[in-house]
């Protein structure tokens, strides 16, 4: 049976891998990018919350067993192509040569601050500083440092972390498209620019703070409709789909090439889905 991929080509079979030269397999540790889920993991802005109850427990009914409701937009989790592409695919139709592969964990956090834009140029200087090549069809995770901000963090900062990340605009959004990655990754709250999300509707105090800075307001530097959730709205019509809030061991594995995997639970219908966002790396 022929299997399409998302970037729409026909697969008559599994493919081979050869990850020999990327990792030592007889030396290989595994490092969780993901963060903690609970209860008190905050939402992304208009999101309600995750929520988890006790729907039997031992001393009543001799097993214990929980029920859960909340967004799929929270913790780490994978956007599906179906959340901003109708025609898209569901979660539990992605292949999993699709989720794993090859990749880069890029720390560009000496070169962003609040508000700020990267570029694909300074992706590219980043890596090439730091001796990566970084490939057509890659995995590509960005640190931005944003991870510190996160809810579990001991600076923890909740304004930071999903008001005021970096992000990038329409011109990374057609380039990622170009290089044909996998998928994208990102330490913070959302792949696209929080000014380029529903914040930019509901924070208007965060607008101006942001305008402030730059100089110039934001219509200037982030004109609408083109980069409005440009990452969501661009990429994902091509197949290249992206992972939010990564963090756990991250910091252990930046600026290294290793085999990186997306693993969402197979949801039919889904839209996104929670996932364990892992790399494999050798020393």
């Amino acid at each position: 049976m022929l299997a399409k991929s998302l970037h729409g080509v026909f697969l008559m079979s599994k493919p081979t891998f050869d990850w020999t030269k990327v990792v030592k397999w007889d030396r290989v540790k595994i490092y969780d990018l993901s963060q903690p889920l609970s209860n008190l993991t905050p939402p992304f802005p208009t999101y309600p919350p995750f929520e988890f109850k006790w729907i039997k427990v031992l001393h009543e009914h001799n097993v214990q067993a929980q029920y859960i409701q909340g967004p799929l937009h929270i913790g780490t989790h994978l956007d599906g192509p179906l959340h901003f592409d109708p025609a898209g695919p569901d979660i539990a139709s992605i292949p999993l040569e699709q989720l794993v592969g090859e990749g880069v964990i890029l720390d560009i956090s000496d070169m962003v601050g609040d508000f700020d834009i990267y570029t694909s140029e300074m992706i590219m200087e980043k890596a090439k500083q730091v001796g990566l090549e970084i490939k057509p069809g890659d995995i590509l995770i960005i640190y931005t440092g944003y991870h510190k901000y996160a809810w579990y963090q001991p600076n923890a900062d909740v304004i930071r972390y999903f008001l005021k990340h970096p992000g990038p605009t329409v011109e990374f959004a057609k380039w990622v498209v170009k290089m044909k990655f996998k998928w994208l990754g990102v330490d913070a709250g959302s792949q696209d620019h929080p000014l380029n999300t529903v914040i930019r509707k509901i924070r208007p105090d965060i607008v101006k703070e942001a305008e402030a800075k730059w100089g110039k307001p934001i219509d200037e530097v982030l004109p609408w409709p083109e980069n409005y959730q440009v990452m969501h709205m661009i990429p994902f019509k091509h197949g290249v789909i992206h992972a939010e809030n990564l963090g756990g061991e991250i910091e252990k594995v930046l600026n290294r090439r290793c085999i990186i995997g997306a693993f969402p639970f197979k949801f039919q219908g889904g839209e996104s889905a929670y996932a364990r966002i892992v790399a494999f790396c050798s020393d």
